[in-house]
């Protein structure tokens, strides 16, 4: 049944074109891809695309179709077990890095359990809206039911979101290990303009930190509370790949006295001498993006950096990482609105980071903040209590969204959290200074 768009649509109907947009904006990355690109997973943290597909379609059958519609039956017997990620709560999964070691179920298979899920979350939504509506009776849906299923479709949406951003980051690391170098998008990347470095400062003050209010939010973002900033500087300006290159070039990668003991091990170790995704070819450093691999663009914001390199340039600048919460005020509080990232920045089929002068959706950038719960935290209930509180541990939140952040899905309070070696996800460096 189609469903046209109207001011006078109930809650549920919109939410269902929600449903439906998000879910064909996932399919559409994919299609992008030939068959043997959605099936590869060429090390433990790059899932295969048909992967995503299969997990997020799960999510929705697994909180929404079993438990509230009656009678239904699982598409497949081994689904669960496959695309499960890590809720122990929903019973056994499938290690995360033997995802490519299976080539069953098949994409078609995976594309029908999709087009299944979605027609049967269409029918449920619609006799939502019908009960709303007064127009069906039914003890199946009661009131109480209809709140929680909408709550869920919200949060899984978000859910589905955060694997498209996943999708761009697997698939560039997918193609880039081909020798020919295949490009996502065949558009030219735009050139970046020069940037001129500037810094703001802040006072030492009592500020308020996390989600405040009816807007969605994860439930790390939670609840809202106080943190006293003692006075600091933090840049305006993205760091660029033409500053990173300095660093590099004045053997940044080869002394010791710019890392963590952790991080120099892991340099050592894995003979490191740049970001991910540079290589020197013939004395001229060049860069594989999602747009194919071109020479470094000196003006464009440095990208796919761990936290260990972060740290390293930040004392190489004689400078540091903010924290989060320093982090969350600039964000919220930037001066010079000129320089405010509008719609319009976010240029269409633009997929690296372009604009060091943006406030956000360039580069995730890392804090200096360990990520845990701020106080009071209470988690999703349910299975979904696993969302977010057992990672917080061993990981370091990074803010501001990057170039592959859904634009309706971003929030100022937003912390994403990876480990302090990994770098094949879009980050990058905002530096701070006391």
């Amino acid at each position: 049944m189609e469903i046209s768009s109207s001011p006078k649509m109930s809650k549920f109907l919109l939410l269902l074109e929600r449903y439906k947009a998000t879910r064909a904006e996932t399919s559409q990355i994919c299609s992008c891809l030939e068959i043997e690109d959605l099936c590869i997973q060429p090390c433990a943290e790059v899932s295969p695309p048909k992967w995503h597909l299969g997990h997020t379609t799960w999510f929705f059958e697994e909180l929404i179709l079993v438990p509230f519609l009656t009678g239904y039956k699982r598409f497949g017997e081994q689904f669960s077990l496959i695309f499960n990620s890590y809720y122990k709560a929903a019973g056994l999964h499938w290690t995360q890095q033997n995802r490519g070691h299976l080539s069953r179920p098949t994409v078609a298979e995976i594309y029908q359990y999709r087009e299944q899920t979605d027609q049967l979350i269409a029918k449920l939504f619609i006799d939502l809206d019908l009960l709303e509506r007064g127009l069906l009776n039914s003890d199946l849906l009661a009131s109480q039911q209809s709140i929680e299923v909408a709550k869920l479709i919200e949060i899984g949406i978000h859910h589905e979101q955060q694997h498209q951003e996943l999708l761009y980051m697997d698939i560039k690391y997918i193609l880039h290990c081909n020798p020919s170098t295949p490009a996502y998008f065949q558009q030219q990347l735009p050139a970046s303009k020069e940037v001129k470095p500037s810094w703001q400062r802040f006072d030492s003050q009592l500020t308020e930190i996390g989600h405040q209010g009816d807007g969605y939010a994860f439930d790390n973002e939670c609840p809202q509370h106080k943190s006293y900033l003692t006075g600091f500087s933090i840049s305006e300006t993205l760091v660029t790949n033409g500053e990173y290159l300095q660093f590099i070039e004045g053997k940044g990668y080869q002394q010791t006295k710019y890392w963590l003991s952790m991080g120099w091990d892991w340099v050592c170790e894995n003979n490191l001498i740049s970001p991910l995704y540079w290589r020197q070819v013939n004395g001229q450093w060049l860069e594989y993006t999602l747009h194919g691999l071109a020479p470094i663009d000196l003006n464009a914001p440095v990208v796919h950096v761990s936290y260990f390199e972060a740290t390293a340039y930040a004392q190489w600048r004689q400078c540091r990482l903010p924290t989060e919460q320093e982090y969350e005020h600039f964000l919220f509080h930037r001066e010079f609105a000129h320089k405010e990232l509008t719609s319009t920045d976010l240029q269409a089929n633009v997929f690296h980071p372009n604009n060091a002068d943006a406030q956000t959706h360039q580069v995730w950038c890392w804090t200096q903040s360990h990520y845990s719960a701020y106080p009071g935290y209470k988690p999703f209930e349910g299975k979904l209590e696993e969302y977010n509180g057992k990672f917080m541990c061993n990981q370091f939140v990074l803010r501001g969204g990057c170039i592959a952040t859904p634009s309706n899905h971003y929030r100022h309070t937003y912390r994403n959290f990876y480990q302090p070696h990994q770098r094949w996800m879009f980050s990058g460096i905002r530096l701070a200074k006391d």
